[in-house]
């Protein structure tokens, strides 16, 4: 297929073509220099041209018009240019609205109280001389721990096992599976250490700074994990050992040192 060139092109060509040729011929005879000849020589589009320049090209008609088309414009940043009449404050498409989230929260809130009274209630948690891990992939918390500590591994033994799941345990605490600051978070907050699911990097800045006696979180931007009672529970080799509770440590360089106060 030949494509064909827009008509007002071809016009403007043939225009400079012809002026082209006027100042060749002024020039081999000499013509005055000056505003005169300048002006004499400029090419102007003028309707005469136009119709010379059709008569030229007599294959480019009313099918090779441009079309008008409607352009958006461009700021310098390449983003369209502001609406004055469109707020920033205003709700994003989709989003949530004030008695949605709460709803959330309120469900949110339930689901933690009622799981925080299973734990204390119904939950079996196997005590010993020391923390281990057992052939099926939960924690034995060792008997001279601290109540809250021993809810911790309680909490932590219930989903040892789950899948990893990116944004897992971020949208509510009982899912399907749970990416590593959703596990931290599930575990802590089972012991009321925590209220809402943290992040990674919201992790780097919770409670003290430093290793604890009995609980150290280590994280950063990307990646936590947590120590408790010497046992590792970190999604970080959970595909090999089949759980997250590890009884092998790992390098702790790069991540922020913290730990529950008191702890």
């Amino acid at each position: 297929m030949r494509t064909r060139t827009p008509l007002i092109a071809l016009l403007v060509v043939g225009v400079l073509a012809a002026a082209a040729a006027l100042a060749a011929g002024a020039g081999s005879r000499g013509g005055s220099s000056g505003p005169s000849a300048a002006a004499r020589h400029e090419a102007v589009l003028t309707p005469e041209a136009v119709a010379e320049a059709r008569k030229a090209h007599p294959a480019h008609g009313a099918a090779g018009r441009s079309r008008a088309r409607v352009v958006q414009l461009e700021t310098p940043g390449g983003a369209p240019p502001e609406d004055p009449k469109v707020r920033d404050d205003a709700p994003s498409p989709g989003a949530a609205s004030d008695a949605e989230i709460r709803a959330e929260l309120r469900e949110a809130r339930k689901q933690l109280s009622s799981f925080r009274a299973y734990l204390a209630g119904a939950a079996f948690l196997e005590e010993g001389p020391r923390a281990r891990v057992t052939s099926g992939g939960v924690a034995i918390a060792p008997e001279d721990a601290p109540d809250v500590v021993k809810q911790v591994i309680l909490a932590g033994n219930q989903i040892a096992r789950f899948p990893y799941k990116w944004g897992g345990g971020h949208g509510a605490w009982r899912d399907s599976g749970y990416d590593c600051s959703g596990s931290v978070s599930f575990a802590l907050a089972g012991a009321g250490l925590l209220n809402a699911p943290l992040t990674s990097g919201g992790l780097a800045g919770y409670g003290r700074s430093g290793p604890g006696r009995w609980i150290t979180i280590y994280a950063n931007g990307g990646h936590v994990f947590m120590v408790v009672a010497g046992l590792r529970f970190d999604t970080s080799g959970q595909g090999r050992a089949g759980t997250r509770w590890q009884d092998a440590q790992r390098p702790t360089g790069g991540f922020a040192v913290r730990h529950p106060p008191g702890l």
